[in-house]
């Protein structure tokens, strides 16, 4: 056999052995997953679903939801802080709308104590008041006042005829007065634009009670709506700067000091 033959050979014995020593190797295992820890939670109290205001809460209403503990907000209740709360917050009134999975906080919740929602929400030294309206909507801008909305109240009362003709003056008695209620409504409802009843209560102050009553029995009231942009501006005194309007066949004829 020639020595290139024999060099062949053996070339090839030396990669078949090589061959056959890789295939008894075991496979490389794959590298172990690194394990992603797991943020720690707390269960926070929510609503299980809508709230509205004045509502009383039931345990129904109720719902421990895990929250990541460096996402959860301040001023919720947290069961490792107040396991027991769900006995507490259950009989409390709505103060304000709660939406479904909103954390629940002691601010929005009031203890009536057995009495009316109103009495309970109504700040202190404050009385709510109820004036007649047009369930048209005729003196409530149209329907559009709701709840929590700012309103001037304005009088109208009838004057002695002149010359045969019937005259009123029209004056703005109250400003910047907010409705608590409209009818029985309490709250805007969803998808109900219009809100319209036979009666709208205000909060007001001992003040002002007589100045609605006298008011009522004089003439009639209607409300204008304020834009939200000022709603939070401070009212002038009504009696420094208001005007009696005097109308006569639907015609504005002069505005004088009262």
């Amino acid at each position: 056999m020639s020595p290139a033959r024999i060099i062949i050979l053996v070339v090839a014995l030396a990669a078949g052995l090589g061959a056959a020593l890789l295939v008894q190797q075991p496979s490389q295992a794959p590298a172990p997953a690194a394990k992603v820890e797991q943020a720690p939670t707390v269960p926070v109290l929510v609503a299980a679903s809508d709230i509205p205001v004045g509502n009383t809460v039931t345990a129904n209403d109720l719902r421990w939801l895990t929250w990541p503990i460096g996402g959860v907000p301040g001023g919720v209740i947290r069961k490792d802080e107040a396991p027991e709360a769900e006995k507490e917050i259950i009989g409390q009134v709505a103060r304000y709308a709660i939406l479904g999975a909103e954390p629940i906080r002691r601010e929005k919740l009031i203890r009536t104590d057995g009495t009316g929602f109103l009495s309970a929400v109504l700040p202190s030294g404050m009385r709510a008041v109820a004036i007649s309206t047009d369930s048209r909507g005729a003196n409530t801008a149209g329907g559009f006042i709701l709840p929590n909305d700012r309103v001037d109240v304005v009088s109208t009362t009838r004057g002695d005829p002149d010359g045969g003709n019937q005259s009123y003056a029209s004056e703005t008695i109250l400003r910047n007065i907010r409705v608590l209620a409209i009818g029985q409504n309490v709250q805007e409802r969803n998808g109900e634009k219009v809100v319209v009843g036979e009666t709208a209560t205000l909060e007001v102050d001992p003040g002002q009670v007589a100045i609605l009553a006298q008011a009522q029995k004089s003439g009639t009231l209607s409300l204008a709506l304020r834009s939200l942009k000022d709603a939070n501006e401070p009212a002038p005194p009504s009696s420094a700067d208001s005007a009696l309007t005097l109308v006569r066949y639907g015609v504005i004829t002069k505005s004088v000091k009262p």
